[in-house]
């Protein structure tokens, strides 16, 4: 096997998928036996966001769980998911007998939105706010460092504080080289970054190896990812596609109601970008930018993308009437 710690693989050079599920599980065993075996790890932690893909690294790693204080399940509550998401995490850690660390932004997604956020180091010390406005895809570098990145690097502080040198946190992802092309340029293996030491075990599991895992297992499912086919832990709303918002508010009224409040606290500010998911007039995004590696759900839409209120229909979840209605919704709102 090439040695890819440090690395991002390059896809032609990726080694071979493993043919069969029990040796893709076996080689996701050796990726963490490496991990242990090169760095002095202190807390092995499985961040865990709901969606299909951590469930299923999360019930491998189990038993991983159990060398020290600090082991955990992790989950970060960015404040800007869907309540039901957390939930499902809370209840499947506690099912499976595991300590979950919740943890939570130090600036909230409101106040980054409403420009409440003054930077606190560089240039603009005390003098500048960090964003305003909803991020589109020019913000979410920004929204991923503040609502995501910053809380795992505190927990990461806590638990090592100066000795990061001597001892490290192992942080298991759910990243995966065949989910999309996006994950595919930012998902190592095995990645020490300073004191964390980001490791993929599942990272050469095909989507056909991850259904049946699952259906080996009998793990159970987040009704969010499978109504949105995301885990809705973060909506930020950087790479919403056109009417996302109206499809989670089919099925998550509180969560949209509490978006659309947001819209309207900064329209009545005068805060330009006021609308949630929507591109700001002049942005652009690099072709093949990636802005975080825990952002599985954040590539640009495309064309012909899966429109879910047609899939929904299919599967007898919603009426004809009800998607005649819902898709009529999805049309732009003044502003």
């Amino acid at each position: 096997m090439p040695d890819t710690v440090g690395g991002h693989p390059e896809k032609a050079d990726a080694p071979p998928p493993a043919r069969t599920l029990d040796e893709a599980i076996a080689r996701a065993h050796e990726i963490i036996g490496e991990a242990l075996d090169r760095f002095p790890i202190v807390a092995r932690q499985a961040l865990m966001s709901g969606g299909n893909d951590s469930t299923v690294l999360a019930h491998l790693v189990r038993p991983y769980l159990d060398s020290s204080e600090h082991d955990a399940i992790v989950h970060v509550n960015t404040g800007i998911g869907i309540e039901q998401t957390r939930q499902y995490v809370r209840d499947t850690a506690a099912g499976w007998g595991l300590p979950l660390r919740e943890l939570h932004p130090r600036d909230s997604y409101d106040a980054l939105v409403l420009g409440r956020v003054i930077a606190r180091t560089g240039p603009n010390a005390g003098r500048r706010q960090v964003w305003m406005g909803f991020p589109g895809p020019a913000g979410h570098r920004v929204m991923y460092r503040r609502l995501k990145d910053e809380p795992l690097q505190r927990n990461r502080a806590a638990i090592l504080g100066s000795a990061g040198r001597s001892r490290k946190v192992l942080y298991l992802a759910g990243m995966r080289w065949d989910e999309s092309q996006r994950r595919f340029r930012n998902a190592a293996e095995i990645d020490p970054q300073g004191g964390i030491v980001w490791c993929s075990p599942i990272v050469h599991f095909t989507n056909a190896q991850m259904h049946e895992y699952r259906r080996r297992y009998g793990l159970p499912c987040n009704e969010v990812a499978d109504l949105l086919h995301m885990s809705g832990e973060c909506l930020c709303g950087a790479y919403a596609k056109p009417g996302e918002l109206d499809e989670i508010e089919a099925w998550y009224p509180n969560t949209a109601y509490r978006i659309r409040s947001l819209e309207k606290q900064a329209a009545d500010l005068g805060i330009k970008n006021c609308r949630w998911g929507q591109k700001p007039a002049g942005a652009t995004i690099k072709p093949g930018s990636v802005a975080g590696r825990l952002c599985s759900s954040c590539p640009a839409p495309t064309p012909g993308q899966t429109d879910l209120f047609d899939t929904w229909a299919k599967q007898g979840l919603i009426t004809a009437e009800q998607t005649s209605k819902l898709a009529g919704a999805t049309a732009p709102r003044a502003a």
